[in-house]
Formats: structure tokens, sequence, C-alpha cells
């Protein structure tokens, strides 16, 4: 059955302010390297107060990935929740001019729309300090049922699994999406993130997911093991399809007997690291729905994280669907 969006992408709104730092920033102020931590906005205001020149782009994980995957000529959809503030504009904005349908209404009352503050120290690290500001009041009334059932996969960020209500969006997505027999998709997000939700993680994967994204440290947390190897032989009892990122050893693509290892594109200089995940799974969706193996689906992952990680910011600055066919993956 034709489809009117190759994937719909569910997530958190959010508007990233990156500043680089030194890794003493980080001690002074008792940030963990590489984490995210929710904050309230005292706290988003302190943190903003100290840090330095920055560069402010739209971002949210889910959105990131859907911004990704038009740039590879795909049609996506995003789901989630800004005020209509002028960062609410700026993100709403942006991602439309992505090519990415984003109908859900801003919220005139509330809290202001999301930011991340994304402090990248000089090896190219980011530590993540995110204000959910306006994406708390995003819930089931926010899902539409049509563009869910017109939609090839839905794809949630673990992030949304933080406020209650997007919790519930999700499910109601999932449960839609299983009834019109479409693919549903979850990234892990975080390692901490896997931390807090660990239980409900694994009953989500084992009744509703048939795609997981995660990274080595993602989901090695999830089966609390200590090696990649043991994490790897869990998850392929736990869902169809998992695609597991190594950062610099490249990814894994494990669906029953299938398994796919794929070396990651080397840059010239890596800038910041932020949304390298996300376009992974840009690149890895952007094969998939076009029927391409799990082989080449990885190698287009990889290359669109290559991409990211070369710039600031985690929106692309170059065609993917031009860089794809100059590598001849498309």
């Amino acid at each position: 059955m034709t489809t009117r969006f190759d994937v719909l992408g569910i997530g958190n709104a959010i508007v990233d302010v990156i500043s680089p730092v030194k890794d003493s920033f980080l001690t002074d102020n008792n940030l963990v390297k590489g984490s995210m931590q929710l904050i309230d906005g005292v706290q988003a205001q302190r943190l903003y107060d100290l840090m330095g020149p920055a560069t402010e782009v739209s971002g949210g994980s889910a959105a990131n990935t859907v911004a990704g995957l038009a740039s590879f000529g795909n049609k996506a959809a995003f789901f989630g929740k800004v005020k209509s503030d002028q960062l609410g504009k700026v993100f709403r904005h942006d991602i439309s001019a992505s090519g990415v349908s984003f109908e859900t209404p801003g919220a005139n009352m509330g809290a202001e729309t999301a930011r991340c503050l994304i402090l990248v120290t000089p090896d190219g690290e980011r530590t993540m300090n995110t204000y959910l500001g306006a994406c708390i009041e995003f819930g089931p009334d926010d899902i539409d049922e049509a563009t869910v059932r017109d939609s090839k996969v839905i794809y949630m960020e673990g992030y949304l699994w933080d406020p209650e209500q997007a919790k519930l969006a999700f499910l109601k997505a999932a449960e839609i999406a299983r009834e019109a027999e479409r693919d549903v998709s979850l990234s892990l997000s975080d390692s901490f993130c896997v931390d807090r939700h660990r239980s409900s993680f694994l009953e989500l994967i084992r009744r509703d997911v048939d795609i997981l994204f995660a990274n080595e440290d993602e989901i090695k947390s999830l089966y609390q093991v200590e090696s990649f190897d043991e994490a790897l032989q869990a998850v392929r009892k736990d869902c169809k399809l998992a695609a597991l990122t190594r950062s610099g050893a490249g990814s894994v693509v494990v669906s029953d007997d299938e398994v796919h290892v794929v070396e990651a594109r080397k840059v010239e200089k890596l800038v910041d690291t932020t949304g390298a995940g996300d376009l992974y799974a840009a690149g890895f969706f952007a094969g998939y729905t076009n029927g391409k193996g799990l082989a080449q689906c990885a190698q287009l992952g990889a290359l669109a994280a290559s991409e990211i990680i070369s710039h600031i910011g985690a929106r692309p600055q170059e065609s993917l669907k031009d860089l794809a066919s100059k590598n001849g993956l498309l």
C-alpha cells in the first residue's frame, strides 16, 4: 500500500544552543561529560549565562532524524510540541524548510519552547542539558491517527519517555501503527535515559518495537552486561531488527540470523558529535524505506553520521541525497 510518509518522527521539539567549552567548564559545573540531564528553567538560565558565545539551531533527536531523512529525498513528518513564542517559530520554520511536515499546533499558554544547552569539548564530545519546557504538554491528543496510518515507520526517541503524557502519546501511536501493520521504531537516546527507564523500555521493545537503534553504551546498559557481544545476543531475541552503533568502530545490524558489520566513515576533522546517532538513523531509514539491504542501510547511516560530525549542529549542511549518489549508495 502506498503511504504519504516514509517515517513519522515523534519526539521533543527543541532548539539547540551549542557552545564550545573546555573540559574544566564541565568539572566546575559538576556536569558528567557525554551525558544528557534534564534541567528546570532556573538551571537553564544559570547555565546559559555561564556559557560563552553560542550557535542556536533547531534540534531534538527525532526531529534531527526526519530532517536528515528529508535531505535524502524521503518524505517525513514530525509530531512534537512547541509554544507559539520566538523559539517555537524558529523550530517550526526550520523543520518545515527542511521538507518535513509539522502540523502539531503550538501552545498559546504554559512553558516556553524547549531548549538544549549543548557543551562541546575540544574532542567533539557533547554534554547536553535539556529544559523540556513546552514538550511536557505533548500528549495523546496531539497524535493524528491519519498521519500515523499513512507512514511506513513510526519512530520515537527514548527521551520522550520522560514526560508521562508524551509516553502515553507514543503508546497510542504504536497501537495505531500495529493495527495499520506499520513498523514501530525506537532510539534508546542516552545511557542515562536507559538507566531511568530500563524495565519499561524492555517491556516496550518486546511488545511493540520492530526496529531498535542504540549505541554500545546504551545497549549494554539496557541488558546490564559488560560486553557488546552479550548485549547483541540479548537484543536479537527481543526485536526484529536492531542497529547498534559503536562510534569509530562502525555499526552492527542484527536481524534473526543476519549480522552485518559496517565500518564508520572517516572524516577529515571531528568537530561536533551532536546528532551523530540521529543522522545514522536517518541514513538507515533512507535505505530501509526504499527496500535496500541491511548492510546498505547501515552504510547510508554511516555516511549521514560522517557529514553531521564534520560541522557544528545536528542538521545536514550538504544534500545527503547528493552525497549518497556521489558514493554510489543510492
